[in-house]
């Protein structure tokens, strides 16, 4: 599955960061994860921290892709408001949906704070409305997240233009969000995983998966293979064609990221991510050594030729975004690409086990702008599972949630 287009910056930034053995014979282990990115690298890490014997099996290099090209924009709010998660799960549930993405933003705090040196760092989220008519949209968000005790600040469209330079009619100032460098991270968990004795084999591709009992054999396309009591299917957008049920569509999505741009110019660009009401959405959000990361202009192509293509052109409509938002900022892209991801119909990941293999053979589905936030809540969930715990979002997270 061909995944990204261009120059990922991070490829281009950290070369090939680590390097593992192909799978050469027959193994057994506890939990077998399929797929290197960052979410089996969460996924791994967790299990591993607590007494579980873990294999991970990726058929690239490890976080070669579409971990590569990930923006990794890390904030509590999901692609789907709030308001609108309410309406169709409950207030209940979109609070506790919400929550949990607040928390796993300080657990991948606290997490990047062990390894050390993956371009981890706090910022402000600002969300703003493209039209007048959003406006009352965000109030509407803003109001619910009040209520449930969500620390935000609501800005008038004087507030946002003194503060911000925005001219736009209102938006949603966060106080919790962050940056990191996902393939840098995904590599760095990995290294410690391998180190600590668990079980790291890249270029390996997984054939078939065959549950029985309590076991589950996974064989390799050279024939070779793994004898697990788990297998957590986590190898990011391939995971849908081990489902026969459709549950997210693929799309494109682009990005470019310029030189270092120097912090006056950036003003409050340096901490704050940047994010608009319309869909597809404009954002941006700057890199540790200040250079604006700028993504969106998504659209329904998923043929990876024709995606090469438009990424030159998506950049030049990117850039011709922001300088009109920014008329003062200095923006030349360095680096342009373009990636596959997918969305699920109400934002939502999906973790857990399918009907289609039974309890033993997990899903890591974490799709859509959260998709290495609900990572974090997903390692947690997955253990719960695995251990035959209960964990509050089973049901919201998992295939069988109506609504």
């Amino acid at each position: 599955m061909d995944l990204k287009s261009g120059y990922p910056f991070w490829a281009v930034k950290n070369g090939l960061m680590c390097k593992f053995p192909q799978l050469t014979s027959d193994i057994h282990c506890d939990v077998a994860v399929i797929g290197g990115g960052i979410t089996g690298a969460l996924i791994a890490d967790e299990l591993g921290n607590h007494g579980f014997e873990v294999a991970v099996i990726e058929q690239r290099d490890i976080g070669w892709g579409s971990s590569a090209a990930s923006t990794a924009l890390l904030q509590y709010e999901i692609d789907t408001h709030m308001v609108d998660l309410a309406r169709r799960y409950g207030e209940f549930h979109a609070v506790l949906a919400y929550r949990a993405c607040a928390d796993a933003i300080m657990d991948l705090r606290n997490l990047a704070d062990e390894l050390g040196d993956v371009d981890f760092g706090m910022q402000e989220s600002l969300y703003y409305a493209s039209k007048r008519s959003h406006k009352s949209v965000l109030q509407e968000e803003y109001d619910l997240r009040i209520k449930h005790g969500f620390e935000a600040q609501w800005l008038d469209a004087g507030g946002l233009k003194e503060q911000f330079g925005i001219k736009a009619p209102g938006a949603i100032l966060t106080r919790l969000a962050a940056r990191v460098d996902p393939y840098r991270m995904a590599s760095r968990l990995l290294l410690r995983l391998a180190e600590q004795g668990g079980r790291i084999f890249d270029r390996t591709v997984i054939d078939t998966i065959e549950p029985a009992g309590e076991r589950v054999t996974l064989r390799t396309e050279q024939g070779f293979q793994v004898d697990a009591g788990h297998v957590v299917m986590a190898a990011g957008y391939a995971s849908q064609k081990w489902l026969k049920q459709s549950v997210a569509k693929n799309r494109s999505s682009y990005a470019f990221i310029t030189d270092p741009i120097d912090p006056s110019d950036l003003g409050l660009l340096a901490s704050t991510m940047v994010w608009e009401s319309a869909r597809p959405y404009l954002y941006m959000r700057t890199t540790g050594d200040g250079r604006l990361l700028v993504g969106g202009d998504d659209d329904d192509m998923d043929i990876p030729e024709r995606r090469h293509r438009r990424v030159e052109g998506k950049s030049r409509g990117l850039c011709k975004k922001v300088k009109k938002l920014f008329p003062e900022l200095p923006v030349k892209p360095a680096f342009v690409w373009g990636g596959t991801f997918a969305e699920t119909e109400d934002g939502l990941p999906f973790f857990g086990a399918h009907p289609q293999y039974g309890s033993r053979v997990l899903f890591a589905m974490a799709y859509g702008g959260n998709g290495i936030s609900y990572s974090m809540i997903g390692a947690g969930l997955l253990r719960a599972s695995i251990e035959g715990r209960q964990h509050p979002l089973a049901e919201l997270f998992g295939f069988s949630r109506t609504g």
